[in-house]
């Protein structure tokens, strides 16, 4: 029983390798032209999608932050009498770069 196991587990993996094995031989070996044609491909489809959807959603959460911890800063002046300035300033620097963002990241990016 166990022996038949063996032989059935040993066949399939050569059955699997050699399936592979083909897939590698079709490809002809250049791997690194399949990937910059898809590269190139799809690279207008990443850049929409993200101007119009991630740097939005980003935007927007950041913002949301960015108001509730000024008006919870307000809350703690009112109550101590002493304003930080520190948290909601970051979150103003995050939002400002994360909307400028679009403009430059792709120049850097070189797309």
């Amino acid at each position: 029983m166990k022996i038949k196991r063996i032989i059935k587990v040993s066949i399939f993996a050569i059955l699997f390798t050699f399936l592979l094995a083909s897939f590698c031989v079709l490809a002809n070996g250049d791997v690194a032209g399949a990937v910059q044609s898809t590269w190139n491909t799809a690279r207008g489809q990443i850049k929409t999608v993200v101007n119009t959807v991630v740097f939005p959603v980003l935007n927007m959460i950041l913002a949301i932050f960015f108001f509730i911890k000024v008006g919870s800063a307000y809350f703690d002046y009112r109550k101590s009498g002493q304003f930080e300035w520190t948290a909601p300033a970051i979150l103003f620097a995050c939002l400002v770069f994360s909307l400028t963002a679009p403009t430059y990241i792709w120049a850097i990016l070189g797309m």
